[in-house]
């Protein structure tokens, strides 16, 4: 079994679907939990030495830290509407509270600055579309920098791949320090929608690709609604969506650089790619999603 692709199931439970410390994953920045809250129910999460992004995933929520309290209107499902968030500090106390109940990601990054709450409305998150023809992709960059600039070491972004295309393509690493590069370790969470396009179910599937130049990892698997794969080096790419069932994944990343990037280099054997979209058409189904709603 591969040490780098967690299935659902084996993170945590039904109650926190998702634990994962840089400590748990065997390096020492990126972090992951994934919260589930009844109707009625709170939850009071510590961020001891981790700066968070509280990112609804299903259902809406209050957050209240530092005395300040954040109403996130959140969406049916990560299918249907780009999601407001909001940026908590480390060495916090964040009550998370829900009427109708809520399925609530925490990216997390081990840091050294503590920074104010703050909120983030939906309609201030830039969608893109990348790539072009099978490769055509959604990119919500909600947590980037040069969008979103106040955390320490923090970096996040959520993709939508339609069912059949290809995305984290061409294959791309940051695991050392160069002029096209920094250092990143990565986390990808997975969300794969059913047969209607827009309910996450374990009945769909997509594909996912993990390698080092040298051979050392050589990763092909298998990737569910749910699922968790780490990068801590080495090229990774493509992420496939089976035809029929939408991908989503969030991606969490976080590094030792002082300023916060997410430079990449490609993987000089199929860089070549990106020069072929400039004569494709873009997938019409996307973007997928924006503030307002389901786009296509």
């Amino acid at each position: 079994m591969s040490k780098l692709h967690r299935p659902l199931g084996t993170l945590s439970d039904e109650r926190d679907p998702v634990r994962l410390t840089p400590d748990s994953a065997g390096w020492d920045y990126s972090g992951l939990r994934v919260l589930s809250l009844a109707a009625g129910e709170s939850r009071l999460v510590r961020t001891g030495e981790y700066e968070a992004f509280v990112l609804p995933l299903s259902g809406a929520c209050t957050v209240r830290v530092d005395g300040q309290v954040f109403a996130l209107a959140g969406r049916d499902s990560v299918f249907t509407r780009v999601t407001d968030f909001a940026y908590v500090p480390r060495d916090a106390e964040v009550e998370l509270s829900t009427v109708a109940g809520i399925e609530v990601a925490l990216p997390m990054a081990r840091c050294t600055r503590r920074l104010e709450p703050r909120y983030g409305p939906a309609e201030n998150v830039p969608v893109e579309v990348r790539g072009a023809g099978q490769a055509t992709r959604q990119v919500t960059n909600f947590g980037v920098p040069g969008v979103w600039d106040h955390a320490d070491k923090l970096n996040a972004c959520e993709l939508i791949t339609p069912g059949g295309n290809w995305s984290s393509y061409p294959p791309h690493k940051h695991d050392e320090a160069s002029e096209c590069e920094v250092v990143n370790e990565e986390i990808y969470y997975f969300r794969v929608a059913g047969r209607d396009g827009v309910t996450p179910s374990r009945e769909g599937f997509g594909l996912h690709r993990t390698y080092t130049a040298d051979g050392e990892l050589d990763e092909d698997v298998a990737v569910r609604d749910g699922d968790v794969f780490l990068i801590p080096r080495g090229y990774h790419g493509p992420c496939v969506a089976a035809p029929g069932y939408p991908m989503y994944y969030l991606n969490v990343l976080a590094g030792p650089a002082d300023e916060r990037s997410m430079a990449f280099c490609d993987d000089p054997a199929h860089g070549w790619v990106r020069e072929t979209w400039n004569d494709q058409e873009l997938d019409p189904r996307c973007p997928v999603t924006s503030h307002e709603g389901r786009v296509s």
